[in-house]
């Protein structure tokens, strides 16, 4: 199931949906029992897809690939693509449960701790009632473990499955079982929005958001674990994002 507004970036698919578009695509899929593999592009992930070809494999493999950070909306509109908006994962996962409660889909939760995924399941069983719940399963568990957790979850009878474990190990995870994950209708990597969900972080303002200081916001809170990623990560994505711009001045000029 591929769009017709996809677009490259980078050497990377990238479909310029708006949040309504995309949460509307999801819906058709699970009311006709289709399958869609979803996934969000960031600056982070556009540079390690630099160098790891399997994270790119797992991720140009999905039916939905949606801009996450504003950095992917400002640079596809720098490079001259239209991308309407930004869909962040956070946003797009906690729109998917509410629409679940509406319309009796049942949600599938991956990753995070024992204890913060059981805050999540409470937390939107209180919401939202218990009956959207299909399961839950913390996400430390080893590489032989993977397929039994993956059958776990397609026996579950979910129609929807969050994951929130750290990059690459989700997007491998969903591309390497997604025929044992066939059941599900939808899947999404979600990243660290369990850890919000279950108050643990906090997302930055909309203001932040809208200005793309999200992941300033995010250092702020954890200085010594992000710096590295955002300093070196992000010098790297602007400098990749300013050779495909002189590439593409070039070959119009020349």
């Amino acid at each position: 199931m591929i769009y017709t507004h996809r677009f490259n970036f980078l050497g990377i698919p990238l479909d310029a949906l708006t949040m309504k578009e995309t949460i509307s695509l999801i819906d058709e899929a699970i009311q006709s029992n289709q399958k869609i593999n979803h996934v969000v592009l960031n600056a982070g992930k556009v540079v390690s897809m630099q160098t790891d070809h399997q994270l790119k494999q797992s991720v140009i493999s999905c039916d939905i690939i949606n801009a996450d950070g504003q950095s992917i909306v400002w640079a596809s509109r720098f490079l001259g693509f239209h991308v309407p908006e930004r869909v962040a994962g956070a946003d797009l996962m906690q729109a998917l449960v509410l629409q679940a409660s509406f319309k009796n889909y049942k949600c599938f939760f991956l990753g995070g701790k024992e204890e913060i995924v059981k805050k999540v399941v409470s937390i939107y069983s209180l919401q939202y009632g218990s009956n959207i719940i299909a399961g839950y399963r913390n996400g430390y568990f080893s590489v032989e473990e993977e397929e039994s957790v993956a059958l776990e979850i397609s026996n579950s009878g979910a129609q929807l499955l969050f994951v929130a474990i750290s990059s690459p190990k989700k997007e491998n995870f969903m591309f390497t079982y997604r025929h044992t994950l066939s059941k599900v209708n939808f899947t999404m990597g979600v990243g660290g929005t369990f850890d919000i969900i279950a108050g643990i972080t906090k997302r930055a303002p909309i203001w932040m958001q809208n200005c793309g200081l999200e992941f300033f916001y995010r250092f702020l809170q954890e200085p010594r674990r992000m710096w590295k990623r955002y300093l070196i990560g992000n010098s790297k994505f602007i400098y990749l994002i300013f050779m495909k711009k002189f590439d593409l001045l070039y070959n119009r000029f020349f």
